[in-house]
């Protein structure tokens, strides 16, 4: 994917930064909301995240993160790795009672390990009350029993429809489609232009499992019930699963083999007309040195995603949690780095600079003038909101965690839709494998 350079981004959002330059008003809930923490002298901080999407995210991070170091006097180390290669990272790291101080991973992965995490209960207490809250939809992730938090949420690399306007119009389309009928048919309007769209069907952590779960759930499917029992072959996947057969016949060439890079290079290419992402495909065009994908950018738009059969939006985003390991020897420093990086002095500016990559955990920042300036990027501002946890519709833990990372419901939906199983044996694997999981 093509990257931007940070000063022509700076140029592209200096309106932004201007109208926040004189500081966040800050909703404080009540008198408690405090912090009291101070961090252990001599303290050393290491910490891993995902690697950055938009060069903005990072550049901002370590802005953010100098200015820690210059108040505490509390070095800091960053080290940035892809999301597939932080997750077993993390596994180890939990395993052997060694790494990172601090791990920014993906989805549920706290689930998998949280005996291992330090109670950060104080952290989330302080920030939900100062900042409106966090949505709902952060308790199954991070804090399972609906008391404890593993891990502050920090947000999600929200996901939307990613569209060439001139190519819709030119489909027969005014405006992009609600629900899942109508962009069925635009899909095959796409095609017949020679212009296709192009999904996901590698083991994509990000454009894979949101794309995947979204339609699995957009027709009432799910992998397991309420009561945590394995319910995935049943007559609304099948729905879904005859949907993306239809829907596959559409796509462009290689998607199978599709990992997170992938679509964002074809789009930009101009392979594909149609794919879900993050907003770094519509900066990656505005920004880019290329006059003709620069010229793109003007043609680029968004769309929250279609609406099923079950009549709500049933999206499935890239979760994003920050967790300190019980090993570190410094939980305070680390608790305190979690919290100064969530304050709004240092969040607003961090969301501008990734112009909305990342849509808040906190409900607060959904007043961030990012999601406004530019309409649209306004439909990645709802991606919390419309969010449905992995584990839908059972209870997260180690089960959800380990079918989410196995992806199971990516390779079902792959292999109805190549053709490779039928939509019913396609189902019954995915059973098979998530019993594997999920034993009663």
């Amino acid at each position: 994917m093509s990257e931007f350079k940070r000063r022509k981004f700076l140029q592209s959002t200096a309106a932004v930064a201007a109208g926040a330059a004189a500081g966040p008003f800050i909703w404080v809930k009540d008198a408690n909301a405090q912090w009291r923490g101070a961090p252990e002298k001599g303290a050393k901080l290491r910490v891993l995240r995902w690697s950055r999407f938009v060069q903005g995210d990072i550049d901002r991070y370590m802005v953010n993160v100098k200015a820690f170091q210059d108040k505490y006097g509390i070095e800091v180390r960053v080290d940035n790795e892809g999301w597939e290669d932080v997750r077993p990272k993390a596994a180890v790291a939990a395993n052997t009672g060694a790494g990172p101080d601090i791990i920014l991973s993906t989805n549920d992965d706290a689930n998998l390990y949280p005996e291992k995490l330090v109670d950060v209960t104080d952290v989330c207490t302080y920030l939900g009350a100062k900042y409106g809250g966090f949505y709902p939809v952060c308790d199954p992730y991070l804090r399972p029993d609906g008391k404890k938090w593993i891990g502050v949420p920090l947000g999600v690399a929200g996901v939307a429809m990613v569209y060439r306007e001139s190519h819709m119009k030119a489909a027969g389309f005014d405006s992009f489609p609600k629900d899942t009928d109508g962009f069925l048919k635009l899909c095959k309007a796409l095609k017949e232009k020679g212009t296709p769209p192009g999904f996901a069907l590698g083991n994509a952590t990000g454009d894979g499992n949101t794309w995947c779960y979204w339609l699995l759930w957009a027709f009432g499917g799910k992998l397991v019930d309420a009561n945590n029992k394995v319910v995935v072959d049943s007559p609304e996947t099948l729905k879904a699963l005859e949907y993306a057969r239809e829907l596959y016949g559409t796509f462009a060439p290689g998607t199978l083999s599709w990992l997170d890079p992938n679509n964002n290079k074809a789009f930009l290419d101009g392979q594909i007309s149609l794919t879900n992402n993050g907003i770094s495909i519509y900066y990656a065009a505005k920004n880019s040195q290329d006059p003709k994908v620069k010229e793109m950018a003007a043609d680029i738009n968004h769309s929250n995603m279609p609406v099923g059969p079950i009549g709500r939006p049933a999206e499935f985003q890239l979760f994003f949690n920050q967790m300190i390991f019980k090993y570190t020897k410094y939980p305070n420093a680390a608790k305190e780095f979690l919290r100064f990086m969530m304050e709004a002095e240092q969040m607003d500016p961090w969301v501008q600079a990734a112009i909305g990559y990342v849509t808040p955990a906190l409900k607060y920042y959904e007043k961030n003038p990012i999601w406004t300036v530019d309409p649209k990027h306004t439909p990645y501002r709802n991606s919390m909101i419309n969010m449905v946890p992995s584990g839908y519709a059972g209870r997260m833990g180690y089960a959800s965690a380990g079918a989410l990372s196995d992806f199971i419901v990516v390779n079902m939906i792959a292999e109805a839709a190549s053709g490779s199983k039928t939509p019913k044996e396609a189902a019954e694997r995915a059973q098979k494998r998530a019993e594997r999981y999920y034993k009663i």
